[in-house]
């Protein structure tokens, strides 16, 4: 079994690392100021990946903090997966040619099947698709809009497709620290019969631990962010734990 993977996140707004309570924009706590520094920090913890994400971009549609993701994909030894503001073709071929390993498709696989569909032919693994659940109803627009589709039916439709990877946030949970909805999680790996990567409420080793149990289910890996940025627990510690 590949090992479970850790995904510390860095949220960008204004070009700064923040982090949002349940995804509310005016709820905003802001823990540095170059997502650069802060990647390079995780990388030298042990970090293989790093998960960035456009606020930013994902409010107003369109790529607003890019520089600071090419930036970390060109100047650090990590693979690179990122979300926010990917709307087209061109997003998509932007971030893959300079460097990117993901691209994350979140409020578009709701609005767009069809197109999600033809770049997850085109793209395949490269792809993630991003489903952040309210009450197990996808929600877009950097989670200012509910739809009603539900993550489990759009992640059963899109894996038939080709989707391999799904990043699933329980949006009641996220900046929370309140642990993360495993049996959700869990739940739409079985449905989908593909692999699905936890985000959101991840406060303790424990929970970690509990999560990467949870592989044989096809839960395979986890993202990580306040946990690390209220310092609950370092990186390294993570890794450590979870590759017991």
């Amino acid at each position: 079994m590949k090992r479970f993977e850790l995904y510390p996140a860095i949220d960008m707004r204004g070009g700064k690392c923040v982090r949002l309570f349940q995804g509310d924009y005016d709820q905003e706590t802001v823990y540095g100021d170059s997502p650069f520094e802060m990647a390079k920090h995780f990388a030298e913890q042990g970090a293989s990946w790093i998960h960035m994400v456009d606020l930013d971009g994902a409010k107003s549609a369109e790529k607003v903090n890019h520089k600071h993701v090419l930036q970390v994909a060109s100047d650090l030894d990590v693979k690179v997966q990122v979300g926010g503001g990917i709307r087209s073709e061109e997003d998509i071929e932007f971030y893959l040619k300079n460097g990117v390993d993901r691209v994350i498709l979140g409020s578009v696989a709701v609005k767009n099947p069809a197109f999600t569909k033809e770049m997850l032919q085109k793209y395949g693994e490269r792809i993630a698709i991003g489903l952040d659940a309210r009450d197990g109803y996808v929600a877009t627009e950097g989670w200012i809009d509910n739809s009603e589709v539900k993550a489990v039916e759009l992640a059963k439709d899109l894996a038939a497709t080709g989707a391999r990877h799904f990043i699933f946030t329980d949006i009641s949970r996220d900046g929370t620290l309140e642990g993360p909805n495993v049996e959700a999680i869990a739940e739409l790996a079985k449905e989908s019969g593909a692999e699905v990567i936890a985000s959101g409420g991840v406060s303790s080793l424990d929970d970690l631990q509990v999560l990467a149990g949870r592989q044989k289910d096809g839960i395979e890996g986890a993202i990580v962010g306040k946990a690390l940025y209220t310092e609950r627990f370092t990186l390294s510690e993570a890794l450590e734990k979870v590759g017991q």
